[in-house]
């Protein structure tokens, strides 16, 4: 599903104009990356948590030239769904 499929299903369901439910759903993606900066966590009660993580650097290797390289680290965003969320999908 793209954004703007999103964005339709939203303003159908809160019986929105899709320009309002764009910005809807722009302020939910921004609350979220906002969330993930201060606190590295934000969790929607049955719906699922995401978590910023820390990777380690480590080494990999080129794929095209075969030759070691280093992966720096760097901090990555995580979901665990939640249980309603779960039961909706099986």
């Amino acid at each position: 599903m793209s954004k703007q499929e999103l964005v339709e299903i939203v303003a159908e369901k809160a019986e929105l104009s899709k320009a309002a439910a764009a910005r809807a759903v722009d302020a939910v993606f921004e609350g979220v990356t906002t969330g993930l900066k201060k606190e590295g966590k934000v969790t929607l009660v049955g719906f699922g948590t995401f978590s910023a993580k820390r990777r380690a650097a480590r080494e990999g290797i080129n794929p095209l030239t075969k030759e070691p390289l280093k992966i720096p680290a760097k901090t990555v965003a995580s979901f665990k769904a939640g249980s309603k969320l779960k039961d909706a999908l099986n």
